[in-house]
């Protein structure tokens, strides 16, 4: 008998993943190399189901014989451990992304004369199609929780994008840039205490409430399915954090971050030219262990936001609170600066990994935005967030048009500047 690999991310089954297995069989005994999570997220977007899931429903399709793991998205060393007489893969991956994987499929199947058969690709369905019918469908709250957890296993970092409303709440979910071959997206949102309020027109002092706030989170969950991150100041008084836990889990909010500041809240990149006054560390580990006592599901995360740098205290003092702060339950920690060179969180992120090697680590560069992400991973951060630039791009292209129409008595000239009326109405489904 002869042997037959092919691989898949089998995410979303369809006709053409069937018509693929029945080909194979005609060749021989089928093996599926079944892409991980994480083989998958190297190059688009997190699978909507679990490994283990996709792996109960290809097992159970007719003419397979086995199931292994594919662990990266070159075919190679399965082939090597295997040696199939065929690889079998649809024809659509001659272009694109999967162009170099190919050829190393052909380069590696030679060593034994093997043979890749390519079947045409399935016309009017695929995985994309798919994809995009989901997003219109939407997401269930524990879906939606559990996907930070699980973008954490999987990418070495993960960005989030500050959403203020249910339009921006799109543009995090629909907008993608393809660099280098491979598709670059934003993997959630970030509903951000100063953004929330400035769009009221009201100050950061946490004027705005958490009912007022969830109003505007509403509109954003309904229009998506990607994971939030909540911006939870300082969490307001222990008895009172319970209830913010509770209702952010049953929404489907992935974590909550506070802050271990206390008093009138001033924002963190004033630092110290006004007052900010940190919590002790046995109160904010109180608040941190009630906190935790509240939530329901494994799945939800609050994380502890240390304030230090902030304050004019150094590496060491927040490196002790860090230390203690998950002593007492924090899922992660998320260090502040407003140093331009970010050579302070650096030396915290490295000095932390010695010690800890899986506790997330959040940073958010709005002032040493010089650094890529490639080089905060590199550091030991895990969760980049870009925590208020929607509101900062919007709110200068709004003057903007706003002083042309009273210039020129007409809104001609700020045509350039606009959207075109069409692209409103198409922009979101359902309102032609």
């Amino acid at each position: 008998m002869k042997t037959v690999y092919v691989g898949m991310s089998a995410d979303l089954i369809h006709p053409g993943h069937l018509n693929i297995i029945r080909e194979a069989t005609q060749l021989g005994e089928v093996t599926i190399g079944l892409l991980t999570d994480k083989a998958i997220a190297s190059y688009k977007r997190l699978p909507f189901m679990t490994y283990e899931q996709r792996k109960i429903v290809v097992e159970n399709i007719k003419g397979v014989k086995q199931v292994v793991p594919q662990t990266t998205l070159s075919y190679v060393d399965n082939l090597v451990k295997l040696k199939p007489d065929y690889v079998v893969h649809g024809d659509d991956w001659k272009e694109g992304v999967q162009q170099k994987t190919r050829q190393e499929v052909i380069d590696t199947l030679q060593q034994w004369n093997g043979k890749l058969v390519e079947v045409p690709y399935t016309k009017g369905i695929s995985s994309t199609m798919l994809n995009e019918g989901l997003k219109e469908i939407g997401t269930t709250p524990d879906v939606r929780r559990q996907r930070l957890k699980r973008l954490l296993a999987v990418k070495p970092i993960v960005r989030f994008l500050e959403a203020h409303n249910g339009l921006v709440g799109l543009i995090c979910e629909n907008i993608s840039v393809s660099v280098n071959g491979k598709s670059e997206e934003f993997d959630g949102m970030w509903s951000s205490s100063l953004t929330d309020s400035t769009s009221k027109g009201k100050p950061d002092i946490e004027a705005v409430d958490l009912t007022t706030r969830l109003h505007q989170i509403n509109d954003i969950l309904e229009c998506t399915t990607k994971p939030m991150i909540y911006d939870g100041d300082t969490g307001g008084k222990p008895e009172h954090f319970v209830y913010t836990v509770r209702t952010l889990e049953r929404l489907g909010i992935s974590a909550v971050i506070i802050e271990d500041k206390i008093g009138l809240k001033k924002n963190s990149l004033f630092g110290t030219d006004v007052k900010q006054e940190q919590d002790t560390i046995e109160d904010f580990c109180f608040k941190i262990q009630t906190g935790k006592k509240a939530q329901i599901t494994k799945d939800f995360m609050i994380i502890a936001r240390i304030e230090s740098l902030i304050c004019g205290k150094n590496v060491e003092d927040a490196l002790t609170r860090a230390s203690a702060y998950i002593q007492a339950g924090a899922d992660g920690i998320m260090i502040h600066s407003k140093n331009k060179s970010g050579e302070d969180i650096k030396e915290f992120c490295q000095r932390f990994r010695k010690n800890d090697t899986t506790t997330p680590i959040v940073v958010v560069p709005s002032s040493y935005n010089t650094i890529k992400e490639q080089e905060l991973a590199e550091w030991g951060a895990n969760i980049v967030i870009y925590a208020n630039h929607m509101l900062r791009a919007a709110y200068p292209a709004m003057v903007n048009v706003a002083k042309s129409i009273l210039t020129h008595q007409r809104s001609y000239e700020a045509n350039d500047q606009c959207m075109s009326i069409k692209e409103i109405l198409e922009l979101i489904p359902g309102t032609k």
